[in-house]
């Protein structure tokens, strides 16, 4: 299958997929300063949990170069989006590499290639988890290799099951109001030659009760020790259908988008985005002027949702506080 990758490093410079640019156009921003990295976080031009914590420790070594305070650079960078806990764990990761290696930029080509492992590891215990042939698996927003700096999360479950030879049918979201489902998620599935059928994020619900869906799975942006889950919106609504039609839910994620440090999800802050993302696309409106519009980016699935939380050391089950601690300290 064709190997996605959205972050490149030339030693100096910076080198991002534009991923708000697909996929019409397939378009490369050249960064050499931190700031513009943690503007690209933002604007999401890059995107995805595991993505951006490896974005955001290259930004950190362009502040270095430019002599900043690393304590104050990592402030702004960590602050890009809020809820996605790798971005906070990059910083402090690279604040630690930084007191004890003159060139913590050597050590980034080897965190790209253990961010790819992990998620390798995360598809290998997750594709037992896919349905048989011929039944439907559900996917929300976007988890392969553009949200992350290879293979992909849940979206790399799916790969991974096909890649083992299994047939199932496969299903994503167009997950409004950014689409990153019909932009982004159908793109790669075309790079990787999965067929997959792109859907309505309100008719997810239908084909459930209908049959056609046995099973969904999502990434995370934040975990709470127990379990509680917050990742793209939609995703709740997802796991409650889900729930009343008796098919299972599953989360992928790596062990560093678990925060032991929040007890459960009413301790994770949900980023809000500009209204104007959902009163209009693409530039032009789509809501008469004036509409007033509320725009959180993403929302808590609580862990009674949660049928497993897939990991790359292992298949968390409930209870999440126990399962969850132990995959954390086996990675």
């Amino acid at each position: 299958m064709k190997e996605i990758r959205p972050i490149n490093w030339t030693g100096s410079r910076l080198e991002l997929l534009d991923q708000t640019r697909l996929p019409h156009e397939q378009v490369t921003v050249n960064i050499s300063d931190y700031r513009v990295a943690a503007a690209a976080i933002t604007d999401m031009r890059v995107r995805g949990a595991p993505a951006i914590g490896v974005t955001a420790a290259y930004a950190m070594v362009l502040a270095a170069a430019e002599l900043q305070s690393r304590e104050r650079a990592g402030s702004q960078i960590a602050a890009a989006r809020p809820t996605a806990v790798n971005l906070g764990w990059a910083v402090r990761r690279m604040l630690r590499v930084a007191e004890a290696e003159p060139d913590p930029g050597s050590i980034l080509p080897k965190l790209e290639a253990e961010d790819e492992e992990i998620n390798r590891r995360i598809g290998e215990h997750g594709r037992v988890l896919m349905p048989q042939d011929g039944e439907g698996v559900l996917t929300h927003c976007n988890t392969g290799a553009l949200a992350t700096s290879a293979f992909g999360t849940a979206l790399g479950v799916i790969r991974a099951g096909w890649e083992k030879g299994g047939r199932f049918r496969v299903y994503n979201t167009e997950t409004r109001p950014w689409l990153q489902g019909a932009r982004l998620t159908s793109w790669e599935f075309q790079q990787l030659g999965i067929p997959a059928t792109l859907i309505a994020d309100s008719a997810a619900g239908m084909m459930m009760l209908n049959g056609d869906i046995s099973c969904v799975i999502t990434g995370a942006d934040r975990i709470a020790a127990n379990g509680d889950t917050a990742n793209k919106i939609g995703t709740y609504a997802l796991s409650v259908l889900a729930h009343e039609n008796g098919i299972p839910f599953y989360i992928a994620a790596p062990t560093s988008t678990v925060d032991l440090s929040v007890t459960d999800g009413s301790g994770i802050k949900i980023e809000e985005r500009p209204q104007h993302e959902v009163t209009a696309y693409g530039g032009m409106p789509v809501a008469p002027s004036g509409t007033v519009a509320y725009n959180p980016a993403f929302d808590v699935t609580p862990n009674r949702y949660i049928t497993a939380i897939v990991t790359e050391a292992a298949v968390c089950r409930p209870p999440f506080d126990d399962s969850l601690r132990r995959a954390v300290d086996a990675a």
